[in-house]
């Protein structure tokens, strides 16, 4: 074999022309997937990046000492992202509940409860949401090897046809086919090694920000709990002044 002719074998556009029809099929599924992983990592890169960066910004504004009306006024009625969101549903609540007059005890732990399930609603739907995607990467990540290895197998079983109906063991007449078959393993892993590292890291950042929405709901109960005179029960101490 000339040294030409391995540099062709090794070359992945010729693996791929050469590979059978079930390694060619097994290839290209795996590129596919490869490329679906990679269009989730960059949306949630961005995604992720965008949303800690308004949430800085919006915390910025709130731990600047101005009035959370002001704070509120400026994020507008219908915020999109769900810190400001928060704050604009405690307030209303807020504002709904005083124009009826001084709350009694009961008016105002029924309020605390109103604002405590608003926020927790709105908390578990923003959390599926930054998931979104994920279960691509997961899915990805599991599957892609296994697939990969399939493909190897079937290669190598062409492999060993090959021999018996030569009835040659040159390395010549079996190297194309493991050749095909390694790359259809060496695909497999350049599909999941991303997608397990991506899903790994936005998994993290997912719970990093629910805990941000938590953490900020839990001081929206202690801000709202002290505007009514005194802290509620229900409300957790805040971790920093609203």
């Amino acid at each position: 074999m000339t040294l030409a002719a391995d540099a062709s074998m090794l070359n992945p556009v010729h693996l791929f022309l050469e590979a059978d029809i079930i390694v060619k099929t097994v290839m290209i599924g795996l590129a596919v997937a490869s490329l679906w992983s990679w269009a989730v990592i960059i949306d949630k890169a961005v995604r992720f990046s965008s949303l800690n960066r308004q949430a800085n910004t919006f915390e910025d504004a709130v731990g600047s000492g101005r009035p959370l009306e002001e704070v509120a006024a400026q994020a507008g009625p219908n915020p999109v992202h769900p810190l400001p969101r928060m704050l604009v549903i405690a307030l209303t609540d807020w504002r709904e509940a005083r124009t009826r007059g001084p709350l009694t005890e009961n008016q105002a732990n029924l309020l605390m409860s109103r604002i405590d399930r608003a926020l927790d609603s709105l908390i578990a739907r923003e959390g599926q949401r930054v998931e979104n995607g994920l279960g691509v990467l997961s899915v990805v990540a599991t599957s892609s090897p296994f697939i990969g290895l399939f493909g190897t197998v079937w290669g190598i079983m062409n492999a060993f046809g090959a021999i018996a109906s030569s009835g040659n063991t040159n390395l010549t007449t079996v190297a194309p086919a493991i050749a095909e078959a390694l790359f259809a393993t060496a695909i497999g892993l350049g599909a999941a090694i991303p997608a397990y590292i991506a899903y790994n890291k936005f998994s993290i950042d997912a719970g990093k920000f629910t805990g941000r929405l938590e953490s900020f709901a839990d001081d929206l109960q202690a801000a709202v709990a002290r505007r009514l005179g005194g802290p509620s029960a229900a409300a957790p101490q805040p971790t920093r002044e609203l």
